[in-house]
């Protein structure tokens, strides 16, 4: 055998082995089986630490003050802190929960209350447009619940929102000033309700462009049978793409960014006992709420505190995992952005603070800190190790600092493994929900943002403002984020120019040593970097109302006969049918759905299906909103194939 295919498969064993093992075992052990589970957790971070230990010891360069020696402390230091928050997250993931069966058992308890517990839904809102807003107060208005009162929570101050309140016949609750942002709306909310004659039971949080279902309290409000639960959370499921599935093409082929967190980790954190309350979607005991003081204002994740400040008091946060609820995900990519950026600044307030995982006294759980020190190794460390993965490489190809001092072959022989079999094992416990390649874009794109937060909120933790995170708006045009893809473009360019010059204008650059490493790592970023400029380049949003995934039967009458269609897609606006229909363009029917009578017009005709667009009549699009927000609809992408999304990707790349 020649020698250097010898040695390259000598080399690559592990590697071989690891996915081997796992094409073999795993297709025999179903991800739902905590024991399997905790088995292929195990061999993981054995393998993640083997190539830890091997950083360390062997890829440093010499002691010293050198330049060489402090960029790679740092950088060891980093992929130390990112690998420890991972090895966390993993053994996390060992357990699963699925609360469905309870709510099952609780139903009969919760109905045989009499009187039904008093529930009053607070509609958070600040600045969103009419159509979000009367879809979600709709929406709440008509849940199959039998005592719950809808309250809208203005910080807008709009007298046109404070008339729709009206005529849809809710309660309409502003203040003179938006002090402590949401958590003070709420708290301004919660003195109103209390000093009502009869004061609520528990409290529901929806913001603004979030819809319930007609079963959203009735299955929520189940799980309070328990008297120590607090909080009940629901997860978040989005009608409309975000700015990666948008801007990358892959709506169709991959779910949106926080499937991965509301369908795998949170559930997994509900099984330990350390779920927690998200800012929307929730139900919260309010006599415990009250004796607290409200929602905490300490924070800008209030959501966060208050499950932290129940848990001092002795109560649970629990988490049902079912579609209860349909919203709106960030749709531009500066609102995604922010969003995350606030999120990891409240983290670092909170970890900074009197409910600080290393504060003595302040009566949290071990699984609580050790949920805190996680999402603060998150935050630190999985963002830094990214920026780290983009520069690193170019002072090496620039300047000369050899911060990885390792050779292809010994590297392959212990990251292989590690990146191999993290990659199969998280797939197969999160269903496909996540890809590395993936997750390094969308962490690139927001990670000098959130390490400016992370920074503000251990260093300088108060005086930080709420950033309301915009929905809606129009979007038709496309429009570029000139500072970020300005920035992507930069690392590109110097990227590329680094191997241009190391490897074919510099004379003596061999592919040996580092040199092969960081050329390998190089062109891998130049990938991840390539698909972060695509990302900055937002693609128009033509639709006003975004598509549900339908299976109904319908009825379609028109001016000649009735015919039965499959509906393919459904929206406020329209919907989309299989078949042909006997009618031109333009004509009027009857679409019969689901036992509305929904008066519409032909706009489309193709081979195999036609679409109508409903008629904008009040009374009609009332029941829409009852309709198409009901739960028996869905955008979510089901069924996940690697291979659709990369050629998804490559297409975007090509255009």
């Amino acid at each position: 055998m020649n020698p250097t295919v010898a040695l390259l498969l000598d080399t690559m064993a592990p590697g071989l082995l690891v996915i081997g093992a796992a094409l073999i075992a795993l297709p025999w052990m179903s991800p739902r089986n905590e024991r399997a589970r905790m088995a292929v957790v195990a061999v993981i971070i054995v393998l993640m630490w083997r190539y830890m230990i091997w950083r360390w010891l062997c890829t440093l360069p010499p002691m010293g003050l050198s330049v060489d020696w402090i960029v790679g402390l740092i950088f060891v230091t980093v992929e130390t802190l990112a690998i420890l928050g991972t090895t966390i997250g993993l053994i996390g993931l060992t357990r699963v929960s699925n609360r469905t069966p309870q709510v099952q058992q609780n139903l009969s308890w919760l109905d045989a209350q009499a009187p039904l517990p008093l529930v009053d839904v607070f509609i958070c809102t600040y600045n969103e447009d009419k159509d979000i807003l009367e879809r979600t107060i709709v929406g709440a208005t008509t849940m199959d619940y039998g005592r719950f009162r809808v309250w809208v929570l203005d910080d807008g101050r709009r007298a046109w929102l404070k008339e729709l309140s009206a005529k849809l016949g809710v309660g309409y609750i502003t203040r003179p000033d938006n002090e402590h942002a949401k958590a003070g709306n709420i708290n301004n909310a919660l003195k109103q309700v209390a000093a009502l004659p009869e004061p609520p039971d528990f409290i529901s949080i929806l913001d603004a462009d979030f819809v319930p279902t007609s079963q959203f309290l009735r299955r929520a409000l189940s799980l309070m049978k328990d008297g120590d639960v607090g909080i009940v959370q629901t997860p978040q499921h989005f009608i409309n793409p975000d700015p990666l599935q948008t801007n990358l093409s892959i709506t169709g082929v991959w779910p949106d960014e926080q499937r991965y967190f509301f369908d795998v980790v949170l559930a997994s954190k509900d099984a330990w006992g350390a779920a927690f309350c998200c800012g929307t979607s929730s139900v919260i005991r309010f006599s415990e709420l009250q004796l607290l003081g409200g929602f905490p204002t300490d924070s800008v994740t209030e959501d966060y505190c208050v499950t932290l400040k129940m848990k001092q008091a002795g109560y649970r946060t629990v988490y049902l995992n079912e579609r209860l609820s349909l919203g709106l995900a960030p749709e531009g990519l500066k609102e995604y952005i922010t969003q995350r950026s606030r999120w990891a600044l409240g983290f670092m307030q909170i970890f900074r603070g009197p409910l600080g995982p290393l504060r003595r006294g302040n009566g949290l759980s071990i699984i609580d800190r050790i949920s805190l020190i996680e999402a603060f190794l998150y935050w630190c460390g999985s963002y830094g190790f990214r920026m780290l993965g983009i520069v690193v490489p170019i002072l090496y190809l620039l300047l000369n600092i050899n911060a990885v001092q390792a050779d292809v072959v010994t590297t392959l022989a212990y990251y292989m493994p590690h990146f191999i079999g993290s990659a199969i094992a998280t797939a197969w416990m999160a269903q496909s929900r996540v890809m590395p390649i993936m997750t390094d874009v969308t962490q690139l794109l927001a990670a000098s943002q959130i390490l400016q937060a992370v920074a503000h909120g251990l260093f300088k933790p108060k005086g930080q403002k709420f950033k309301v995170t915009a929905k809606g708006g129009d979007r038709s045009k496309r429009f570029v984020q000139w500072p970020l893809l300005s920035m992507f473009l930069i690392y590109l360019a110097l990227t590329i120019t680094g191997v241009v010059w190391a490897f074919l204008l510099e004379d003596g650059t061999k592919l040996r040593d580092s040199s092969a490493l960081c050329l390998f790592w190089s062109w891998y970023n130049m990938v991840v970097l390539t698909m972060a400029c695509l990302v900055c380049i937002e693609q128009p949003r033509y639709r006003s109302d975004e598509r549900l995934t339908a299976g109904d039967d319908a009825l379609v009458q028109t001016s000649a006969a009735a015919s039965p269609h499959k509906v393919l897609d459904v929206s406020l606006g329209g919907a989309r049918l299989a078949g042909t229909l006997a009618a031109d363009v333009g004509s009027e029917v009857t679409v019969v759905l689901a036992g509305l009578t929904l008066p519409a017009t032909v706009v489309r005709r193709e081979e195999e299906s036609f679409a109508v667009r409903f008629h904008d009549e009040d009374e009609a699009r009332m029941d829409l909103i009852k309709l198409v927000y009901s739960g028996r609809y869905s955008a979510a992408v089901e069924k996940i194939e690697p291979g659709r999304v990369a050629a998804a990707v490559f297409g975007r790349v090509m255009r």
